[in-house]
């Protein structure tokens, strides 16, 4: 089974984290180095990582402080402060839980991590199960290679799908990453803009959606990148399946208690240095939005 890069996107060797530099693709694949916890958090921050990839930089970065000497108490409110929407506090006090308990950490972490490996396989083969030959699945930012690996399991089973991929401004998740992984992974996957959605469903375009989730809370409601809500709420006009490949459950009761990341407003209106805006002008950027639970078709969780 192929895997995108985009599936594990961290790698720790020796004393350095090798972190693949999200913001740089589709035109470069290059791997940042981490040489301690502030270099970890700074790419959190920065959003050199995101998704799957902040899961993973969590453990190893307590592996490589364990290694150095660092209290890990001093580096879990370090990562607990990056950003506030994903369940950072629920990770670290994973961690520290493991290591209170006078467990060998290397041993838990890693094994965590292969747990996390084989869960990811499975929810891709899951939703695998659920699609259809012929199927046209519109998708919303990236979900960190289960998209191509999806496709490829109902390759497998003799079922062709293809993809609408939304650009997922203002950072273009979709388009950057999303488009680029399964065009490498040779699977049919067409852009369209974020305001395009409502349209394209109307049309009968696309028969399921499928998007991932930052965080989910006990009720099932979720978090996602900005403008999934809105994805959810057509989707349901329109009668079209909307799924939901999610994290493990956090201990908050429901989406009104997630705290959503308000982003920097530069990042609506400068790209790569070119303002798309006036300069004076105010920007508002919530980087996620919460899903409620009734608009959701299915939950297809990760099983660690």
């Amino acid at each position: 089974m192929r895997f995108s890069p985009l599936f594990w996107p961290i790698q720790l060797k020796g004393s350095i984290i090798y972190i693949l530099d999200e913001t740089k693709l589709p035109q470069k694949l290059v791997y940042i180095k981490a040489k301690d916890y502030k270099d970890a958090c700074s790419a959190i921050k920065e959003m050199k990582t995101r998704a799957v990839g902040q899961v993973l930089l969590v453990m190893y970065v307590f592996l490589l402080s364990k290694r150095q000497g660092i209290n890990l108490i001093k580096v879990a409110k370090a990562i607990n402060a990056t950003r506030p929407t994903l369940a950072f506090k629920f990770l670290t006090d994973m961690v520290l839980s493991w290591d209170k308990s006078n467990s060998p950490l290397d041993k838990c972490i890693l094994g965590f991590l292969e747990m996390l490996k084989q869960g990811r396989i499975k929810q891709a083969q899951d939703t695998a199960n659920l699609l259809k030959d012929a199927d046209v699945i519109l998708t919303h930012c990236n979900v960190s290679g289960l998209m191509p690996l999806i496709a490829e399991f109902a390759k497998q089973q003799g079922k062709k799908i293809s993809f609408y991929v939304t650009e997922t401004r203002p950072y273009l998740q979709g388009s950057r990453l999303s488009a680029w992984e399964l065009m490498r992974a040779r699977f049919p996957v067409t852009i369209i803009t974020d305001n395009m959605v409502a349209y394209l469903l109307s049309l009968g375009k696309v028969t399921k959606v499928i998007v991932g989730a930052d965080h989910l809370t006990q009720n099932g409601d979720i978090a996602n990148k900005i403008g999934t809500y809105q994805i959810a709420v057509v989707a349901k006009y329109f009668k079209i399946p909307f799924y939901v490949l999610c994290p493990p459950p956090s201990k908050l009761k429901s989406g009104k208690e997630i705290e959503i990341e308000i982003r920097p407003g530069n990042e609506l209106k400068i790209y790569q240095g070119l303002y798309l805006a006036p300069k004076q002008v105010k920007a508002y950027y919530p980087a996620f939005d919460i899903t409620p639970a009734k608009l959701i078709t299915k939950h297809i969780y990760l099983e660690v």
